[in-house]
């Protein structure tokens, strides 16, 4: 976390390219727009940047309060900061992510010498064949790698409980703010990098609030892109009806400017076909702080407060900030055919077959040395090696999936047509069409809850 009072700015001077930027607290907080300014103008590098996110990972993630939010650190980091070093000196500046380091999620795929593993025992050494389109493109945007952001094991779909951030892999990470409380996830080690300065910006996967629950309990920023908008190519799914890859910062703009370097179509991903031509490169443009003139936000109340008090004390004190920002305020809006219960159920079981359809098609597509190749031969490996992977719960998410047939089964088209329409077309879409809104609001999460590896999540 910042130093109270500390300004980003003002020091960055200090931490140009010598030893001491190694331990140098000054970029905390910055952005990435600052830190763009800071490089232009000879204050600070790449490479010196890259030492200072290092130095912090070993100073409070590995050791101190172990936050557990870095999987990894990428062996190539700093020559990857001194390449772009280099080339900003011959006057190439690929755009403003030049220099920026960038954490991934752990099951996000790099073709370098990191692991991609989802947080998983049975996953290391299998080796992806080539990046994923979301390493490739951060990397031709030029921002560094800094590494693999540890993540709640197999995208929290393994164990009915289990508990957020914790994997067989890297163990239980922890909220830099309340240490006994949860990071939530799946992407836990991605918000709270973020959280903790450890990085100025990573990336995250939601399926089912993967991206804004971690975001929410660890008070930064995460944007979860509609399906499609981001590739998902050389993601280790969960579910191609759901998932997606987004980003994370402690400010909007600097979401929005890594959003920029992710959309796009993407032959790899059939579902980007659908945002072609409507993608866009620049998402910081739309930052009008009177965008909110005019513009009709609706407030679902029934199925969407109630959960805390104070989340949504939180929430009413930002719907009268929009209001006085001059947004039209619709309060309450009545979302059609709200049923959790069934959307719930109906959404389980779309995972539970596109789980097992997705992910033994990546394992099929490893180079070769995996030591799995299949959901059932994780399974197995699992059971035989439970002292390791399942030492607090059991793995019976990916025991139900293995149980599922295939895609073709009447049970999941029937599951599948439910979600799209209780979710979309007669729910949220009809509350949006019917109340001509701009957007919903409504509260994230609740406070973080108390790590349990007894009795699971609350």
């Amino acid at each position: 976390m910042a130093l109270a009072g500390m300004s980003a700015m003002p020091l960055l001077g200090a931490c140009a390219t010598t030893g001491a930027a190694r331990s140098d607290p000054a970029v905390e907080e910055a952005t990435i727009a600052e830190l763009q300014t800071a490089m232009q103008a000879g204050r600070l590098s790449a490479e010196s940047l890259t030492e200072i996110y290092i130095a912090r990972i070993q100073a409070i993630d590995r050791a101190g309060p172990a936050l557990k939010a870095v999987q990894e650190i990428n062996p190539d980091a700093l020559a990857i900061a001194r390449a772009l070093d280099e080339e900003r000196r011959g006057r190439r500046v690929r755009g403003p992510l030049h220099g920026i380091p960038v954490l991934l999620k752990d099951n996000i795929a790099t073709a370098d010498k990191m692991e991609t593993t989802a947080g998983a025992l049975a996953l290391v050494g299998a080796r992806p064949r080539e990046d994923s389109t979301t390493a490739r493109r951060l990397r031709e945007a030029g921002a560094v790698i800094l590494g693999k952001a540890s993540m709640s094991e197999w995208a929290y779909f393994k164990s009915a409980p289990g508990s957020s951030g914790w994997s067989a892999r890297h163990g239980q990470s922890r909220n830099p703010y309340a240490l006994d409380r949860s990071p939530c996830g799946s992407s836990s080690g991605s918000a709270i990098a973020v959280a903790a300065n450890l990085v100025v910006v990573a990336i995250g996967t939601e399926t089912d609030g993967s991206i804004i629950c971690p975001s929410g309990v660890n008070g930064v920023v995460g944007l979860k892109p509609t399906v499609g908008l981001t590739s998902r190519a050389g993601v280790i799914p969960i579910s191609a009806t759901q998932d997606t890859v987004g980003p994370f910062g402690r400010t909007v703009a600097d979401a929005a400017t890594v959003l920029g370097a992710l959309t796009g179509a993407d032959p790899r991903d059939a579902a980007t076909r659908a945002g072609a031509g409507k993608a866009q490169v620049e998402y910081t443009r739309f930052l009008d702080p009177g965008g909110l003139r005019g513009a009709r936000i609706g407030v679902p109340r029934d199925g969407y407060f109630g959960y805390s008090p104070k989340a949504d004390a939180v929430a009413n004190q930002a719907i009268a900030a929009m209001r006085e920002q001059g947004a039209v305020i619709l309060d309450p809006v009545k979302v059609p055919n709200f049923d959790r219960a069934a959307l719930t159920a109906s959404e389980l079981i779309v995972f539970m077959y596109e789980f097992k359809a997705g992910v033994n098609a990546y394992l099929a597509d490893l180079a070769p040395g995996a030591r799995v190749r299949t959901l059932e031969e994780i399974i197995d490996f699992n059971k035989r090696n439970a002292a390791e992977n399942l030492p607090y719960f059991g793995q019976e998410w990916l025991e139900r999936s293995q149980a599922k047939g295939a895609l073709t089964e009447t049970e999941y088209v029937e599951a599948l047509e439910k979600c799209r329409r209780l979710g979309g077309r007669e729910g949220l879409d009809a509350a949006m069409d019917q109340n001509r809104l701009d957007a919903l609001v409504a509260p994230t999460t609740t406070p973080a809850w108390t790590i349990d590896l007894v009795n699971g999540d609350a």
